[in-house]
């Protein structure tokens, strides 16, 4: 395998679909070997009932140039995590890079208050967020310290700029990205003295496999969708979240970016990659400057 990151290892949780597979797959077209994880398999679904599966993105790492392994992890059960770990260990002999991009919540109840709202449900969804990069981070972390200069991403929704003072329509959502936003910085404090780094980085509006579908359209016609929602016309692939993590784990000054909150637009302006139409959407400049203030649709100068 070539590419800048040949020789590198890189475990992306939660990595069947979405921002997770972008992610892998663009690790994989710069050489490394990419363990991805998921509840999805070819013989069995999770929770979620889709048919994006582990083995398929494996594949995609692939075809890319890098070495894709996929391994069935329920992240919410420590002893799996424990495992997973163990293996690659075993197999590779180190960790370089560690993605948090685990989710997998059926239902938000958006516009809910939390005396409304499903209160299993909504501890389910908690846990989904917030404990499976708690419980991913306290095994994978040691092994990613035994080689210096290590990253972690906290893969979020919004920026802490954008979270801060913005609620994000559910009680239990917004508490759930604000978790995350806070294990990116807390990370950063603890690996900084141990040669790591740990940034939160959010895409923007994510042309993922469930949102195109609940669209109506596919990657080929997306624009199509721009009659029922005009600001779609920002979205992102997940390809452009996922050139901006290679192009973090290939940065010498990694460092400078420690506990910082970034995002796949931001990080395009800085290290010049683009999204497979060769643009750089700035979705959460658009959110803030043009849709939350109820301008009309449109990209000029952000994308």
């Amino acid at each position: 395998m070539g590419g800048a990151l040949a020789g590198k290892v890189a475990l992306v949780a939660g990595a069947t679909r979405g921002a997770g597979r972008g992610i892998a797959v663009q690790l994989g077209a710069q050489g490394a070997t990419v363990y991805c994880t998921g509840r999805t398999t070819a013989e069995q679904r999770s929770e979620m009932n889709r048919p994006e599966t582990i083995e398929e993105t494996a594949a995609l790492v692939d075809a890319a140039g890098g070495r894709g392994i996929p391994v069935q992890v329920d992240h919410l059960v420590a002893e799996q995590v424990r495992a997973l770990v163990a293996r690659i260990e075993r197999e590779q002999g180190a960790l370089h890079l560690l993605v948090n991009d685990i989710f997998g919540a059926t239902k938000i109840e958006w516009n809910k208050p939390v005396w409304e709202s499903d209160l299993d449900y909504g501890l389910r969804l908690l846990r989904l967020a917030i404990d499976t990069h708690a419980i991913t981070s306290h095994f994978a972390i040691p092994l990613l310290l035994e080689t210096p200069g290590g990253l972690v991403v906290e893969v979020n929704d919004g920026t802490a700029n954008y979270n801060d003072k913005t609620y994000r329509n559910s009680f239990f959502y917004d508490l759930a990205k604000a978790g995350v936003q806070r294990m990116g910085f807390a990370l950063a404090h603890d690996l900084a003295p141990r040669g790591a780094t740990a940034v939160t980085l959010t895409p923007g509006w994510l042309r993922s496999e469930a949102m195109l579908e609940a669209f109506r359209v596919t990657e080929a016609n997306w624009r199509d969708a721009l009659k029922f929602q005009p600001h779609f016309a920002i979205s992102e692939t997940p390809t452009f979240v996922g050139r901006a993590v290679a192009a973090l784990a290939q940065d010498p000054q990694l460092s400078r970016w420690n506990g910082q909150s970034l995002s796949s637009g931001q990080l395009a302006r800085v290290y010049g990659f683009t999204d497979v139409d060769g643009s750089q959407p700035d979705a959460w400049r658009y959110l803030v400057e043009v849709q939350d203030v109820g301008k009309p649709a449109d990209t000029t100068g952000y994308r």
